[in-house]
């Protein structure tokens, strides 16, 4: 007996969830699919590309 991995039981119950209701996901899923999609690496480097942008934008336009 084998547990699933958060990340795929979110997956499979958001996929359950759509059949349901196709039309609640008219406009994609939003921040949380797209985070969920990237992974914490992911994540990670989009968080320090997001805080270096800001930093360098600050230097730039002070």
């Amino acid at each position: 007996m084998s547990e699933e991995k958060p990340e795929t039981t979110r997956e499979r119950l958001r996929q359950e969830e759509w059949k349901k209701d196709p039309s609640g996901s008219i406009h994609g899923g939003g921040l949380p699919d797209f985070i969920g999609n990237l992974g914490w690496k992911g994540t990670g480097i989009l968080i320090l590309v997001l805080i270096s942008g800001f930093i360098i934008y600050t230097a730039i336009y002070r």
